[in-house]
């Protein structure tokens, strides 16, 4: 949790001249995920926050329970983390019935989203996508262009909140020390390349992808045994990707599972260089994704494609790669070209220009301005 500064001195002056809002928030993900310890640290000016608790496993029950908070307790905002449909319709119930306004906090374009895994099922999100954003009080995007996307739909303010490192902090760590600590754990030399990725391996049956499919397929084609491939994660693609491998398994792919929330970092000290693919549609183009800022903590060189995020954050320090997809046969053709002709000295270069860190990830930053924007939005003068 943040400590006491010149922004939460500022918040107590202006809560003398209005009445401080109470603030109610949930997360669609569940209590107790990532999402949920995002929103709440977001919300961290406010001691009158209030979380309500939701199960993605008791969808239905989440959402009466939300209902009933909302129509008894009539709380000057809510704030949804996420853009599920029990979330959604909650809100919406508290904004036209119980006349509680909401807040949406989102780092996916969900419409776009839906439609890549099921094409009626995206059109359906599309419109519920735009009456969200249309009916909400405000956005709370994770990248600049979500906030945009949601203020073409309708939705009257915005602000950017991009996140920071949940996996662990950085600044503690000893990132060579732990490096060999790990790849002695995996099985790796010290002397290999690791190029790695740590997310939600969760399985797309129209794309037939999920992340790390793309470095499997790598390790079949490239002829280099000093370089491993490890991917980190749990989800519907992980028996895929361990069937995909074969006997490169533990050989030169290496597919431990997911690692707990505090061994994210320490984790990623393993690799030299951090896989961050993202498809060129209406997808990938709005993302940052929510480990950008952990790489960027342990100053590893990213390799994603020509997304807007790949310039906008790290133009010198990332490999973008030509393709519309992970998955796309140019994408696959450049990522084996370059890490066939990978050397430790191309590794260095690029890590030379990686920034000690970027204000879009300073946590206290974005609370800061997360508390201004709600202050202002429910602002009531005595």
């Amino acid at each position: 949790m943040p400590t006491r500064s010149t922004w939460q001195a500022k918040n107590e002056k202006m809560s003398k001249t209005q009445e401080v809002p109470r603030v109610f928030w949930f997360s669609t993900k569940g209590s107790g995920s990532n999402d949920a310890i995002r929103i709440d640290t977001l919300l961290s000016g406010f001691e009158t926050r209030k979380e309500i608790a939701f199960s993605k496993k008791g969808k239905v029950t989440g959402l009466l329970g939300i209902m009933k908070t909302l129509a008894s307790e009539k709380p000057d905002l809510v704030v949804m983390e996420g853009t599920g449909i029990a979330g959604g319709v909650a809100c919406l119930y508290g904004r036209l019935l119980c006349g509680v306004p909401y807040l949406i906090s989102s780092g996916d374009a969900v419409g776009p989203f839906m439609r890549a895994h099921h094409q009626v099922a995206g059109l359906f999100f599309e419109i519920y996508e735009r009456v969200l954003c249309r009916l909400s009080a405000g956005f709370i995007g994770w990248t600049p262009y979500l906030c945009g996307r949601a203020m073409t739909f309708g939705c009257p303010r915005a602000v950017t909140a991009a996140g920071w490192p949940l996996g662990g902090d950085a600044s503690s760590v000893n990132i060579l020390e732990t490096k060999q600590r790990m790849r002695a754990k995996l099985g790796i030399s010290q002397d290999d390349i690791v190029v790695g990725i740590v997310g939600a391996l969760e399985w797309n049956p129209k794309k037939k992808y999920c992340y790390g499919w793309d470095l499997v397929e790598c390790a079949r084609r490239v002829k280099r045994e000093d370089v491993k491939f490890v991917i980190i994660g749990g989800g519907s693609g992980l028996e895929r990707l361990r069937e995909m491998a074969g006997d490169l398994l533990g050989k030169r792919v290496f597919l431990p599972g997911p690692v707990p929330l505090e061994e994210v970092v320490p984790t990623m000290c393993a690799f030299d260089v951090a896989s961050l693919p993202q498809s060129m549609d209406g997808v990938g183009m709005f993302r940052y994704t929510t480990k950008i800022a952990e790489y960027l903590a342990v100053r590893l060189p990213v390799i994603t494609n020509q997304v807007p995020m790949a310039y906008d954050l790290g133009a010198d320090w990332m490999w973008r790669l030509p393709g519309s997809a992970p998955w796309d046969e140019v994408f696959l053709n450049a990522l084996v070209n370059l890490i066939e002709g990978l050397q430790r000295s191309d590794i260095s270069e690029v890590q030379s220009r990686i920034p000690k860190d970027l204000p879009e990830f300073r946590m206290d930053d974005q609370i800061r301005r997360v508390t201004f924007f709600v202050n202002e939005l429910s602002a009531k003068p005595k």
